[in-house]
């Protein structure tokens, strides 16, 4: 079972855009947000971000599980 915590991070990265300001907005660490993200990738099986530059992406996978998370 994915966790709701899990998805709800991925939601506000789409919305926010920057780990950090997801990290803000959730009000948990930078560091925290990564290790939600990448547990979440674990438990998908699939890569959900990119790093572009000094920031990461949505992969278009990432687009459509937060698309889907918005549901939950």
């Amino acid at each position: 079972m994915i966790a709701a915590s899990l998805l709800r991070a991925l939601v506000v990265l789409e919305a926010t855009g920057t780990v950090a300001s997801t990290a803000g907005a959730l009000g948990y660490t930078p560091s925290a947000v990564s290790q939600q993200l990448k547990k979440l990738e674990r438990d998908l099986g699939v890569e959900l971000t990119e790093r572009v530059g000094r920031g990461i992406v949505l992969t278009p996978a990432g687009r459509v599980t937060a698309a889907r998370a918005r549901t939950v």
